[in-house]
């Protein structure tokens, strides 16, 4: 019985979307319990014909596509959240490569009253171009050492080199709880039931910019505490232009406004109509 959703988003990039599957599915194996929704917002044919490669190895696989209208994630994540069955639903993006035990210690991390921010590793643009055109195995990555990480800091290959620490809950992981900053909507996890009683994403976000946040904002006005899940959950950030910010400034106002409201829970245009 499926209890985990993982929520993978993606949008026409299918070299970083292979090797965030080829990271996954091991993995996936191991955990029967847990599905991969793939939320598409909008990817040509390519990508349908690469994830029905990667249906012959993972059972538990789905991808939720709707028509490319713009910059529309908000949308896609709310659909494939209703789409989903798990009780506990892990975000991801399709350019964030997961180590080895990603979903282990996501289900370890999990923790009723809070939800968990995963951090990430900011891969330079060199470096992500040798991973994608598979000039470099990432898979070396996860057996280096910390001389390794720090040989690649000074080199500029990433931007972190304390990366491979697996403590579970110390007391540090609470320390941030209230910091609705902290989070990234690349990498986090949160109890469904949680998700659908603030309405999940508001599609009112259209355009790149800030709507993880509001999601965040709105989930601790209603009670919950954010678990800071570094060093036992990271991902691997490809390096990729930035999106168009044409919206960026009136999402980040609209975002201010609901801070400051403690009231604000539920969005304006959620998950609601889907499920």
């Amino acid at each position: 019985m499926i209890n985990t959703s993982i929520i993978l988003s993606t949008y026409n990039w299918i070299g970083a979307l292979d090797i965030v599957l080829d990271s996954l599915y091991l993995q996936l194996i191991d955990y029967p319990n847990v599905e991969l929704i793939i939320a598409d917002d909008g990817s040509d044919d390519r990508t349908r014909k690469l994830i029905d490669t990667y249906k012959a190895k993972i059972v538990n696989l789905r991808h939720v596509w709707h028509e490319d209208n713009g910059f529309q994630k908000s949308k896609i994540l709310n659909k494939a959240v209703a789409q989903s069955v798990g009780e506990y639903l892990i975000f991801l993006d399709g350019d964030c490569i997961t180590f080895p035990d990603y979903i282990k210690y996501n289900l370890l991390m999990k923790e009723r009253g809070y939800f968990v921010a995963g951090n990430r590793v900011l891969l330079a643009k060199d470096f992500s171009d040798d991973i994608i055109n598979k000039r470099y195995d990432y898979k070396n990555i996860f057996n280096w050492g910390i001389f390794s990480w720090l040989i690649a800091y000074y080199k500029k290959k990433v931007n972190k080199f304390l990366v491979d620490l697996r403590f579970k809950n110390v007391f540090w992981r609470y320390l941030r709880n209230s910091n609705w900053k902290y989070p990234k909507g690349c990498n986090f996890a949160v109890f469904r039931d949680d998700f659908i009683n603030v309405n999940g994403f508001d599609e009112s976000f259209t355009g790149w910019g800030h709507e993880d946040s509001d999601l965040f904002i709105r989930l601790l006005h209603n009670g919950l505490k954010v678990k800071d899940a570094r060093f036992a959950v990271p991902v691997l950030h490809l390096w990729h232009n930035s999106f168009n910010r044409d919206r960026q400034q009136s999402n980040y106002g609209i975002m201010m406004t609901r801070l400051a409201d403690v009231n604000f829970i539920k969005s304006i245009d959620g998950i609601d109509k889907y499920i």
